[in-house]
């Protein structure tokens, strides 16, 4: 089976966690249509407090599930929409995606990949010890970010459960996710 939305997410308020819906709307240069998030300038309140003119680079926050099954085996219960994610995904490595990949999510929504989801500490105030599970060091020492990535809507559309995902990768030499 391919690349697939297991879940999405949305909220109105600035709470960790977001409710499952049955579908989200994506609009084009905004996020999530009623998200709290939704918007062409920075949403998050620790980068509105620094430059609220900042574009919005973390219009739409996608996790992959298969990280719900690593925190479980450490002992942590996660699942969609708990740390905050729009869009669960099955089936697709998006940690390992450039900068600038394009995402189709169903038949109309089109993400563009901006970077990686920078966790903070409410991670630990949500679950105590998950944040050392979503943010490590690798075998040199450089910090690797596994709590998702982050998107800016190209084209709007409706985006359910069970979507499929596409991907388009952008044109050679790919640029590595950054924290945005």
């Amino acid at each position: 089976m391919g690349a697939a939305v297991t879940a999405v997410s949305s909220n109105g308020t600035h709470t960790f966690t977001k409710p499952d819906r049955d579908s989200i709307t994506l609009l084009a240069g905004l996020g999530v249509e009623g998200d709290v998030h939704c918007g062409e300038t920075v949403k998050h309140r620790s980068r509105v407090a620094q430059d609220p003119t900042r574009p919005n680079l973390r219009q739409v926050h996608l996790i992959h599930r298969e990280l719900f099954d690593e925190v479980g085996e450490a002992g942590f219960d996660v699942g969609p929409g708990r740390l905050g994610e729009n869009v669960t995904t099955s089936g697709i490595d998006l940690l390992a995606l450039p900068t600038g990949t394009l995402l189709r999510l169903g038949e109309e929504a089109v993400v563009e990949v901006t970077g990686l989801r920078n966790p903070c500490l409410q991670i630990d105030a949500f679950q105590d010890g998950l944040l050392k599970q979503v943010v490590g060091r690798d075998v040199e020492g450089k910090v690797v970010r596994k709590a998702g990535i982050m998107s800016v809507v190209r084209t709007g559309g409706v985006v359910r459960p069970g979507d499929p995902i596409t991907v388009e990768l952008p044109p050679a030499p790919h640029r590595p996710l950054e924290r945005v």
